[in-house]
């Protein structure tokens, strides 16, 4: 049972596109969506105000589309459309689970969506509404960790999860190495300099500017979600060295 008087209050949840897509190559799987989106709306009903900003892999990687010759910037306009449409997936699982929702662009898309604004973010917090920010920054050249790193400190999120498919960061690729050793708590400098690429090196420097804890967990371990915010041991913190 979640515990308001210990618990992070106010959280903001990164979710790739990878994640959506479950087992798949590519896609949208409808059963990892309704999941995650059961867990989010049990921490919705238990107070805990959350926002969300998902990912677009699962439908197109911009640099994937800019190494086979398409313009880089094109090619981030097009991951921020499937930014999108997972958030607009989201938003329906949500719904569909009796949650109210909002999702926020920062690209005019107003037949779907809200244009991001600061204040009105907070405010639909505030009222216990999901918030999904979508479109990235709405500039070429940076990545959804970027953006849940700039969201996150914009509307003052308590803590990031960033919900992955592993369940914390470890020294070497636990797929291929079974020897691998999983950190329970790593600093935001280590993570620079021993290149980990659990967030960019852009996210990590924003988080670390402002000490913007990050909480790497596997989204697919049921629960894990609620156990994080509710500051039980679990997956890898990313935090300042001292903490």
């Amino acid at each position: 049972m979640l515990d308001l008087t210990k618990s992070y209050r106010r959280v903001l949840i990164k979710i790739s596109g990878e994640a959506l897509s479950g087992g798949e190559s590519y896609g949208i799987d409808s059963k990892v969506l309704d999941v995650i989106s059961k867990e989010l709306a049990e921490l919705n009903r238990a107070g805990v105000e959350v926002a969300i900003v998902v990912g677009g892999g699962n439908i197109h990687r911009g640099v994937a589309g800019a190494t086979k010759g398409m313009d880089r910037s094109t090619s981030d306009y097009m991951g921020m459309i499937a930014t999108l449409m997972n958030a607009l997936a989201m938003q329906d699982s949500l719904e569909r689970n009796n949650v109210y929702t909002r999702v926020m662009s920062a690209i005019d898309v107003r037949e779907v969506a809200e244009p991001y604004i600061r204040r009105r973010a907070v405010r639909h917090l505030e009222k216990k509404r999901i918030v999904i920010f979508a479109a990235g920054t709405g500039n070429p050249y940076f990545t959804t960790d970027t953006t849940a790193a700039l969201r996150a400190n914009e509307i003052q999120a308590d803590v990031i999860l960033k919900a992955t498919k592993v369940d914390g960061i470890y020294d070497v690729d636990p797929k291929k190495y079974p020897n691998a050793v999983k950190f329970d708590q790593i600093s935001y400098m280590q993570v620079l300099q021993k290149g980990i690429t659990v967030m960019d090196s852009t996210a990590i420097s924003l988080c670390m500017d402002n000490k913007m804890k990050i909480i790497v967990l596997n989204v697919f371990n049921e629960g894990s979600i609620m156990k994080a915010v509710n500051k039980e041991k679990i997956g890898t913190i990313v935090a300042a060295i001292e903490e």
